[in-house]
């Protein structure tokens, strides 16, 4: 017997498909394909290498349904995402959440947006190829030459063979009328195999058992144990070499991770050696000058006001009496156990250091917090400086007053 292969084509003339006419511009596609519908043909296609406007009404093309189907997949995605949502977070595992509601339509737009999309694009993709008939392995236009200047600048018109009225005389009578460049006939694709490649086929048939692989050791490794590490593919910045605190660390000679501070560290923004400014010390008492950080100026005396206005005026009053709306509100409730604020223009505090004064603001003095931690070394001086100014208010006399402003003040 003969090891010869036998041809997978079939022997003999192939049989015409159709008659494929060429045209060079858009309208010239457009007249024909009205033309061609007026003449009664259904099976016909046009091929351009852009949209042509206007040829789906010169084909007399309607509107498909694939529109509905993916208006009916977005639905089915909204009302799935809708109910996977109620029911995990609503109904079947109640997910509280500072107060809020179980469900509410806004924490769960997204993953609603999220889903009809998905099976919009989806539904829609596959309804174009299935409408469509694609994906087409092979096609008699693969075969004509001329027909590759599709995609760049020529134009073409095919009525099929297969059309109830065609013929090969007066369809090619009808073509040659809309003035076409060019018509040929398009004979049956006899060189591509009907067969689907070997190779093809099990490629697939692997892709496919492949994909199963992933599932099944997901499976695996969810309902079975196992005393060995799980296998880390992706390992991000689990296994860096590092040392987690207060663990052992042989590479130092206490075996400490950890390390000691180093005698005469200061963390960034604590290196505070100006017992003066930060502390209002000046050797080993209260300091009654003010820094020299502290300019004297109308900017400084603002300053102070307004954070006067905003940390101490609640108890000690607009011009620091102890009349606040704090220390009113606690003589109005009478229950004895309130400590009245201080006058900040009596006698002995006019007397204070200033640098004792600024040691109250900073770490409080009886029942007055300490607000080192809420105003600024600069903003606690430019208080003292406004509170020095309440003082001299409060004691002087009309000859403090500048001759130009006496008049003023009667």
């Amino acid at each position: 017997m003969s090891d010869v292969k036998k041809p997978s084509v079939k022997p003999g003339p192939a049989p015409v498909h159709g008659l494929l006419a060429e045209y060079d511009t858009p309208p010239q596609l457009l007249h024909a394909a009205k033309k061609i519908r007026q003449a009664g043909f259904t099976k016909w296609d046009t091929y351009s290498p852009f949209a042509v406007h206007g040829i789906d009404d010169a084909m007399g093309i309607k509107m498909t349904i694939l529109p509905w189907f993916t208006l009916c997949a977005g639905l089915i995605g909204l009302a799935t995402a809708i109910t996977l949502q109620w029911w995990t977070n609503a109904h079947d595992y109640k997910w509280i959440v500072s107060g809020k509601p179980f469900w509410s339509i806004p924490a769960n737009v997204p993953i609603m947006f999220e889903l009809t999309v998905l099976l919009s694009a989806i539904t829609t993709l596959v309804g174009m190829l299935m409408l469509n008939n694609l994906p087409h392995p092979s096609h008699p236009l693969d075969q004509v030459r001329r027909f590759a200047r599709v995609t760049d600048d020529k134009f073409f018109l095919m009525i099929e063979a297969s059309d109830p009225k065609f013929d090969d005389v007066e369809t090619r009578e009808l073509l040659e009328s809309t003035h076409a460049v060019a018509i040929e006939a398009v004979l049956e694709d006899r060189v591509t195999e009907e067969k689907m490649p070997t190779g093809l086929v099990y490629g697939l048939i692997i892709v496919a058992v492949a994909s199963v692989v992933p599932f099944a050791l997901a499976a695996k490794a969810r309902y079975t144990k196992s005393s060995s590490p799980r296998i880390h593919l992706i390992q991000d910045m689990d296994s860096q070499p590092k040392y987690k605190a207060q663990r052992e660390n042989s590479f130092f000679a206490d075996n400490r991770a950890t390390r000691p501070e180093i005698d005469g560290t200061v963390a960034v923004g604590d290196a505070r050696d100006d017992d003066k400014f930060y502390k209002g010390k000046e050797g080993d008492g209260w300091t009654r000058t003010f820094p020299s950080q502290i300019a004297f100026n109308e900017a400084t005396m603002d300053r102070g006001r307004q954070r006067f206005g905003i940390y101490c005026t609640p108890c000690h009053g607009q011009i620091g009496l102890g009349d606040g709306m704090v220390a009113q509100r606690a003589d109005s409730l009478a229950q004895g156990t309130w400590v009245p604020p201080t006058n900040m223009t009596q006698e002995n505090l006019r007397q204070m250091p200033v640098g004792e004064l600024f040691n109250s603001i900073s770490h409080g003095v009886r029942n007055m917090p300490g607000y080192a931690a809420q105003i600024k070394t600069e903003d606690r001086w430019a208080i003292i400086m406004y509170v020095r100014a309440l003082q001299r208010s409060r004691s002087g006399s009309v000859n403090d007053v500048p001759p130009d402003a006496r008049a003023s003040l009667k």
